[in-house]
Parts: C-alpha cells; sequence; structure tokens
C-alpha cells in the first residue's frame, strides 16, 4: 500500500504542535525486533517462558516501544527529513503483544540550529502512558513529501500453523507406529522426536546393528523399545503391515528405504493394507505469511494420475483436510490456465472435477477448476481475471496435474518461501508417514502430528 508523508519545515513549527500514531503489538512484531537488535531475551520472544512462571510473557521491548515515537517523529511532525539529536526515556509501564499502543509528540521549544524539543510519550490500550521523555530533533528547513511506494515487504518464518498441529494432537494418545527400516540418523531421529512429544510409540524394524548404530550417533537409549531385527528392506515392510492387521500398529513410518518397496507391500492384494481408495500422497505445508494450512497432491506417488484417480486424490485431500480442523476445504485444480482449453487434458480434467462435485461424486469440500496457480491462492489475480467462486483466490488444497508439477511446487514452496512440509500417504488402513532426508525437527514432527490427528479421527 501507498503512504505519502508531508513535513513541517522547523520555520513552520508552532509551540502545541501536536502528532500521534496508533499501533497494533503484534507477535511478528517482537521476532523483527529481536533479529534486527540481536536482543534474544525470552522475556520478549512469544512463545517462551522469561521468567520460569510456566507460561510466555510476550513484553514488548522498551525500546521497540521507543522506537514507535521515532516513526511519529520521521512520518508526522516534523516528517520526512528529520535527524534526531537526542532522546531521554522513562519505562513507567509494559507492553504485550495484542496490546494497541499510541504513540504521541507535542512541540515544547524551538532552538538554534534548528532544534526542535518535544515532550514524547506511549499510552496503551486504556490511555495509561507506559513511556515519557523528551526529543529534540533536527527540523527539516524545506517542505518535502515523500511516497513510501517501494518498500520491501517483511515475512517472518514462523510456523505457525503447525505449532497449532502439535497442540491439537498433543492430548492424544500416542498412535502405535511401524518404523520400517530407521538405519540412519535423520530416519530414527524423526521417528524419537514422535516419541519425544508423545505423538507416536515406535515399533522399529530393520537392521538392529544399523539401527544400535544410528542411536549411538544421536546419543539415544533404546533399552525398553520394540526392536525387530529384519535387515532385509521387503520382510521389515511385510512385517510392519502384519504388525497394522495384528492391531499392534495404526501407522506406518517410512525409514531409509526406496518408497516403492514400502508401498508394494502396502498394496499386496493379500495381506496388504488396501482399501476401495487409491493410495495418494498429501503435502501438508506451513507457507510463511499465509492465514492457513496449504495442501498439495499428489507430488510422491502417483505420476500421471488419471481421472479417476484424480478423483480419490480430492477426495482424500478433502478427508485429510477435515481432520485437520478445516470443516469445508476449498480445493483448487490446478493447470497453466484458467480456463477449458482441450489442448490442455489437465483442464478438462479439472473442469470435470468441478462439476463431479458440484453433483456429489466428490464430498466434503468446494472444488473449482481450471485455475492457474496465481489465480488460486491470490485474491487479487483472481479478480483481475473475473474468476468469481468461494475457492479462487482463497483455496487450501491445490490439486496438481501430475507427479512432476507437485513436486516442484512443494519443493519451491520450501526452498524460497521456507515453508515446512509434512508429509502423509492417505488411502490405506493407516497413515504412512513420508519423511524426507532434508526434512528438519519441525516437518518431522508436523508429518506424525498429522498422523495421528487422522488416525484418532478414523478411530472415532
Amino acid at each position: 500500500m501507498t503512504q505519502t508523508f508531508h513535513n513541517t519545515p522547523f520555520d513552520a513549527l508552532e509551540i502545541g504542535m501536536q502528532a500521534s500514531a496508533e499501533r497494533l503489538c503484534v507477535a511478528d512484531d517482537l521476532y523483527v525486533f529481536a533479529h534486527a537488535s540481536g536482543n534474544l531475551n525470552p522475556m520478549h520472544l512469544p512463545r517462551e517462558d522469561g521468567d520460569g512462571d510456566g507460561k510466555p510473557e510476550a513484553i514488548a521491548p522498551s525500546m521497540w516501544l521507543a522506537a514507535l515515537i521515532s516513526g511519529v517523529l520521521g512520518n508526522r511532525l516534523p516528517g520526512p527529513g528529520t535527524l534526531y539529536h537526542s532522546q531521554t526515556l522513562r519505562f513507567v509501564g509494559r507492553a504485550h503483544a495484542g496490546d494497541k499502543l499510541t504513540a504521541n509528540v507535542r512541540l515544547t521549544g524551538k532552538r538554534d540550529g534548528r532544534i526542535a524539543v518535544f515532550d514524547t510519550w506511549v499510552t496503551g490500550p486504556d490511555g495509561t502512558r507506559i513511556v515519557e521523555g523528551e526529543a529534540q530533533v533536527i527540523a527539516p528547513d524545506k517542505a518535502l513529501n515523500f511516497c513510501a511506494d517501494d518498500m520491501p515487504g517483511l515475512t517472518v518464518q514462523s510456523h505457525v500453523h503447525f505449532d497449532r498441529l502439535l497442540d491439537q494432537a498433543a492430548p492424544l494418545p500416542a498412535i502405535p507406529t511401524a518404523v520400517v527400516a530407521p538405519e540412519d540418523v535423520q530416519s530414527l531421529n524423526g521417528a524419537l522426536l514422535g516419541l519425544d512429544h508423545t505423538l507416536i510409540t515406535p515399533i522399529l524394524i530393520g537392521c538392529a546393528r544399523k539401527i544400535a548404530a544410528a542411536a549411538a550417533e544421536l546419543d539415544r537409549d533404546l533399552t525398553g523399545m520394540q526392536i525387530i531385527d529384519l535387515p532385509d528392506h521387503d520382510a521389515a515392510a511385510a512385517r510392519a503391515v502384519a504388525l497394522v492387521h495384528e492391531g499392534q500398529a495404526r501407522a506406518l513410518m517410512k525409514g531409509q528405504l526406496h518408497t516403492d518397496v514400502l508401498l508394494r507391500a502396502v498394496l499386496k492384494k493379500d495381506g496388504g493394507l488396501r482399501t476401495n481408495r487409491r493410495l495418494t500422497h498429501v503435502f501438508v505445508m506451513d507457507v510463511p505469511g499465509l492465514s492457513h494450512l496449504l495442501m498439495v497432491t499428489d507430488a510422491a506417488v502417483n505420476i500421471a494420475p488419471d481421472l479417476a484417480c484424480k478423483v480419490d486424490i480430492v477426495q482424500n485431500a478433502i478427508d485429510l483436510a477435515h481432520t485437520l480442523g478445516v470443516e469445508q476445504p476449498k480445493v483448487g485444480i490446478l493447470s497453466a490456465v484458467e480456463t477449458v482449453n482441450p489442448a490442455i487434458p489437465s483442464t478438462l480434467d479439472a473442469a470435470i472435477l468441478s462439476k463431479m462435485a458440484d453433483r456429489g461424486q466428490i464430498t466434503g469440500g468446494l472444488v473449482d477448476g481450471p485455475l492457474a496457480m496465481d489465480n488460486a491462492i491470490d485474491l487479487g489475480a483472481a479478480r483481475t481475471k473475473g474468476i468469481k467462486g468461494l475457492v479462487a483466490g482463497r483455496a487450501e488444497i491445490l490439486i496438481v496435474p501430475n507427479l512432476e508439477a507437485g513436486n516442484m511446487l512443494a519443493k519451491e514452496l520450501t526452498f524460497i518461501a521456507h515453508a515446512e512440509a509434512a508429509g502423509i500417504v492417505m488411502g490405506a488402513q493407516v497413515p504412512i508417514i513420508l519423511t524426507s532426508r532434508a526434512d528438519d525437527d519441525k516437518a518431522r514432527l508436523a508429518s506424525c502430528a498429522v498422523a495421528a490427528l487422522y488416525a484418532a479421527a478414523t478411530k472415532t
């Protein structure tokens, strides 16, 4: 949004002139200030308990409050062209994330050298002063206008949606999970993270020697954990599936083995975990700056899905969204364009899927397509192109034309937009947690949380 600021030159300043500005203190302000100043005092970090009382304080740093005064002096009175000479401060109260604050300045004197003297103060939500002092500034000597239309934006890389998922899953009992071939540090650590957060109870299946070596590298004691020594990956995957049938496991988790080895055991006609749905993979993504979770599917299992497969891809994603708390998910069927073009087969599939949802053949969500990426997720882009409806610009689930497009989209969001990505395979009798060696701890935990929430919902 473009903002234009006007100043008041020194000669035009009159004693008693006042200016003020309101500001809502939000959690992101505290993180931005921590990064800019280097002050990582936990008293000021929204999710940290800085004094040991068992709850976060999220106290706005005093110098951040003082900076609000600087904003009024630099933007409003005297305005653009102003430079600080001195500032005294007394901090007589505290502000917290969520407080609406008002910074105020009042001109009290003019001195040689274009020095303007201001009484300065900041008030809290109830009007009580929390900062007060005196500023001396060098006022501009001529009238200036400043148009702030090219200020770089800031996106705080916090992953609040995954934090919410972890909070949702925390009260649930840990689900027994057959972890297949956790024979390296990354895959074993993912299972142990789920254990530490009481999301899963791992049953480790694979080469016991390699599992022990990975545990030693992590400095973790596996005493008391169930370990099934099966060095052959096909045998380990088959045993994991058998544990589900025996009622000992309610989820599967991929370790250091090829995905197709695990899924081959799941898909066996005799003794597998088939249902009337195809297996489909869903990335559940927490994209910084986006106000909701974003799901991308299918980016890991179905290479070139036909229309029948895409029906299951859409329905599986909708069902998963329900278990994550989205009552009526908005599903955007992606293509290169937003109009039906017989030369682009994915636009035909998109139109058919949308109509199938209208006729009740796909249930539980709002489905629209074809949509290009821009008008699927950006309301302004949708309006510019005249695309109406409840999905355009608001999509929470993105259905990609094929695995290549989905894989590229998910990795672009992860490595360029700094998203975290949880991964789960749907369509089997139990959820299957797929993690990547590139996943960090938050992504591995989120995958376990998604599986726990889905397992709890389907059990109910």
